[in-house]
């Protein structure tokens, strides 16, 4: 993957790394929902049916959380760690591009459908740190809250990835950072909230229709990474060139965090009623199918 590095991190990014563990009461919530417009982007033949939205998965690029809230939040952050202190300086780099990149993809496709898109916020944070949806915690991996639209990373992460996962590469982080965005994009188009709702009227199906809106984010990604692949320009600070190796990095990191294959080390054995992300193949299949078509509307996991 080629980019070229910015002179300063995206205005979308809030580095609250080098503050310390943050607590703090719950944050207002931002309603950015969209519902009206979902026909127009993703082209479901059944209401979601069947469907789904659910809860962050234990080290796994997450869909929204549902953490428990903290007693008292929104203190004041120290300053941010400086380039000649920051560790991670390469990986927030790659994030602050990808994030741009995704998201005026997205703004493009909402504009050609009559929709206004909203950015998202990327906080990167050590540790912990408050949420409006509750403490969030770097054990979790990656993960998207919709009440205050923002997406939160721990960079260790990426060595977490590595390691333990055996998903190495450029490209796979932006594959994860790109499926947060892709959570933010159903947040908009009001997905998130149909999921919620069926969720809580048929809690049974909670888990299947947290498969659901997963695959439906990595298909988004594939989505995204079909437009770099096809229009990509390393030129400026948002350009990326991507090649054959880094979709086969994208495909590993999603199997990677496919549920069969974090049970199986985890806990030696697979449990599918338990599944809220999706197998391994069927992670990297709607990344595929994303990817291969370039078309959001081709992302339908809820018929």
């Amino acid at each position: 993957m080629k980019f070229k590095r910015p002179r300063e991190l995206s205005s979308n990014i809030e580095d609250r790394r080098g503050a310390g563990p943050q607590r703090g009461r719950g944050m207002s919530a931002a309603g950015l929902g969209g519902a009206g417009g979902l026909a127009a982007i993703v082209a479901l033949a059944v209401a979601f049916c069947g469907g789904g939205g659910a809860d962050l998965a234990s080290l796994s690029p997450g869909g929204e959380t549902t953490l428990s809230t903290s007693a008292d939040a929104g203190q004041t952050l120290e300053e941010p760690l400086g380039e000649d202190a920051d560790p991670n300086r390469a990986e927030a780099e790659l994030a602050s591009v990808v994030l741009d990149n995704s998201q005026l993809f997205w703004a493009e496709v909402f504009a050609e459908n009559g929709l206004e898109y909203q950015d998202a916020t990327l906080v990167l944070f050590d540790s912990a740190t408050p949420t409006a949806c509750g403490q969030g915690d770097a054990g979790m991996g990656p993960f998207y809250c919709s009440a205050d639209t923002n997406a939160y990373i721990d960079l260790t992460f990426w060595r977490e990835l590595e390691t333990r996962f055996g998903a190495s590469g450029d490209f796979a982080q932006a594959y994860v950072i790109s499926h947060e965005v892709a959570h933010h994009v159903q947040y908009l188009l009001g997905i998130s909230d149909e999921v919620r709702q069926l969720g809580a009227q048929n809690p049974a199906d909670r888990n299947g229709l947290s498969v659901r809106q997963e695959l439906q984010a990595d298909c988004f990604a594939g989505v995204w990474a079909n437009s770099v692949w096809t229009t990509g320009d390393a030129g400026d600070e948002a350009g990326i060139e991507i090649t054959e190796d880094d979709i086969r990095e994208a495909l590993n990191a999603a199997a990677a965090v496919g549920d069969d294959k974090i049970q199986l080390q985890t806990q030696g054995r697979i449990n599918q009623d338990s599944w809220t992300h999706g197998s391994a193949e069927q992670r990297q299949e709607w990344f595929t199918r994303g990817f291969e078509t370039g078309d959001p509307s081709a992302c339908d996991t809820f018929s």
